[in-house]
């Protein structure tokens, strides 16, 4: 949510600004801006709409020239969309600059105040507030920029990423974080700031990744220095060595990268597992679960905190970790976890799960879990994001970068590792037999090789969504494991297409959404020939009965549904608790070709992010 770019070296600033907002377009905005420094002086451009569109402007409104400067792209959250709200915003002397993600949640009574003191303010966001604090403070105390930023900061509540320039000190810019990320790259004679490595990943292989309260003064002329906001204690900065590449950033051919990352999830998965099996010597091995083994056998219950997709993939873990472990799981929204008193036991593990590693709500429900004495264990994909640190183990899905705002290979890698955990688990309480646990091994093994097949019937779901396209609504029905993959589906088609649809367990249909079927209501029923098979028979005919339109994900070789529905999309087999990582992916192919064929923008759906980083 929200992007920033910031670039000091021997580089034109402009094209390395232009290029990473343009990487950090996922993130979801409604406007974009840049500043660069260059003879003395500020030159700004700023516009709504997307970054092409400020590109435009700046081709006749803008001195290029520059080494140094900061770009930004805004999702609204003070003030509406527009020119004068976008960012960056100068402070009233017009001496510094800044970006910020977030929000400043007290920026009502510091206006009040500045405003006393004779500032003025030319739009609606708590940015502009920020830098005049920040102005304020500097002008009073007759001190560096960094060290007002310092203070400033101890003087807001909210949450926030800036980076801030001051033209009288145009060596060095200003950066700090806490609840939102940040990442500063250093390479050879220049420095980047940037939400995510992905804009200077090009350039250099090294991040310092700032822990939430921290503030960095980036310069040439000197090492980073990175404090502590609270205390003003120095900080040993880490660097990190990245471990994305620029093709795994790239659409690599493919028209959107969403369809890249729908293809990409054999090799995502195969990815997640790697080196953590041993088929033939039934081993599985998790450093974060090996070493807090113990954790996990003496569990009262499992709590699985976690938003959006995420939450879907811990509601499909919710059904694997009772069959398998035989441990008592809540699933719990962690954007409602945070704001209830919640009853958590220290002999409670938290699992919680993000794509991003920095979702909001999710980092205050972990620091919740904490406070109260519980193990916390995270699942994300990051590397080095808020999450990894914070929780006390967790594993990564090694999906590689997923710039496609609507997860996919997301979630099929998350339920890989949750998977995997339920094995090792398992295993080790005795609760799952020998022939069982072997057999789950070899069946996960070949998972790639299936999602590989399912993938061929690309062509007939554009068939069926050519069908579709123009629905209104859309029911999404699934049985035991695959009812969380019903959620999935719905859910994707209502991101990306905005359609509206709603998923259901099939035997809830018949105690309200029966009454929405007719001819002109598709329905999307997930039906492999597994435990539930009869039932969801009895379902599709009742619905057939008023004259629903199926669309069925059927095992391959079913006769009888393919008998009652409309339409069938035939999947491999596999087993129960397996089969949501394969009956997910005709569902991410028809949202993903309805949308296309609606004009939808399926990469950067309207007024969605990414990562939602502020509540």
């Amino acid at each position: 949510m929200c992007g920033i770019v910031g670039y000091i070296g021997h580089r034109e600033a402009y094209p390395v600004i232009i290029k990473g907002l343009k990487r950090l377009e996922y993130r979801g905005y409604d406007s974009a801006g840049v500043v660069l420094y260059n003879n003395n002086e500020l030159h700004l451009c700023k516009t709504k709409g997307k970054v092409s569109d400020l590109e435009a402007k700046a081709d006749s409104e803008l001195d290029k020239s520059a080494n140094i400067g900061i770009g930004h792209t805004r999702w609204a959250t003070h003030g509406v969309p527009n020119d004068v709200n976008s960012h960056p915003h100068l402070s009233n002397s017009g001496n510094l600059v800044i970006v910020h993600n977030g929000i400043i949640e007290n920026y009502e009574p510091i206006k009040k105040e500045l405003i006393k003191r004779g500032y003025t303010f030319k739009s609606d966001t708590d940015t502009e507030v920020l830098v005049n604090l920040i102005e304020e403070v500097q002008k009073q105390e007759g001190i560096k920029l960094g060290k007002a930023v310092q203070i400033a900061l101890n003087q807001v509540v909210g949450a926030y990423a800036i980076a801030v320039f001051d033209k009288n000190n145009p060596d060095e810019l200003i950066a700090a974080r806490l609840g939102s990320p940040l990442a500063i790259g250093v390479g050879e004679g220049e420095l980047f700031i940037a939400s995510d490595a992905s804009p200077f990943i090009e350039y250099t292989p090294n991040a310092v990744y700032l822990e939430d309260g921290e503030l960095a003064i980036v310069s040439l002329s000197k090492d980073l220095i990175v404090r502590k906001i609270k205390d003003d204690s120095l900080v040993n900065p880490y660097i990190h060595e990245l471990q994305m590449s620029l093709e795994q950033i790239e659409k690599g051919g493919f028209d959107h990268f969403m369809l890249k990352e729908i293809y990409e999830q054999p090799n995502a998965i195969k990815d997640t597992f790697r080196g953590r099996i041993r088929v033939e010597e039934g081993i599985v091995k998790i450093s974060g679960v090996e070493d807090n083994l113990h954790k996990f056998i003496n569990a009262n219950r499992i709590l699985i905190i976690a938003c959006g997709t995420s939450w879907h993939a811990g509601l499909v873990a919710e059904y694997i970790f009772e069959e398998f472990a035989r441990i008592p799981v809540e699933v719990e929204y962690a954007s409602e976890f945070r704001y209830r008193n919640p009853v958590i036991r220290p002999d409670d593990v938290v699992i919680a799960i993000s794509q991003s590693g920095e979702t909001a709500d999710t980092l205050a429900a972990i620091k919740l879990a904490k406070e109260h004495g519980a193990f916390v264990f995270g699942v994300c994909n990051v590397v080095g994001s808020s999450i990894s640190r914070e929780t006390h183990s967790g594993a990564y899905t090694h999906a590689g970068p997923e710039i496609g705002v609507a997860s996919t290979k997301a979630f099929t890698t998350q339920i890989t590792v949750l998977t995997l955990m339920a094995l090792r688990i398992a295993r080790a309480k005795g609760t799952m037999a020998r022939a069982d646990y072997f057999r789950y091994l070899q069946e996960l093994e070949r998972i790639p090789q299936l999602v590989e097949q399912t993938l061929q019937t690309n062509l007939e779901i554009q068939t069926i969504s050519s069908i579709y396209k123009d629905a209104p609504n859309c029911l999404y029905l699934g049985r035991g494991y695959n009812f969380p993959v019903a959620l999935e589906g719905a859910l994707k088609l209502k991101e990306i297409s905005y359609i509206h649809a709603e998923g259901y367990p099939a035997a809830e249909m018949k105690h309200g959404p029966i009454a929405l079927i007719d001819d002109k209501m598709p329905v999307v029923i997930i039906a492999p020939k597994q435990e539930h098979y009869d039932k969801i028979v009895s379902n599709i005919q009742e619905i057939k009965a008023r004259s629903g339109k199926i669309i069925a994900i059927v095992t391959k070789g079913d006769t009888q549904v393919k008998s009652l529905a409309d339409h069938v999309i035939e999947i491999p087999e596999t087993s129960d608790a397996l089969s949501p990582l394969v009956a997910t992916i005709p569902l991410q192919l028809l949202s993903y070709h309805i949308a296309v064929m609606r004009g939808c923008n399926v990469d950067q759906p309207r007024n969605l992010a990414k990562s939602v980083t502020v509540e």
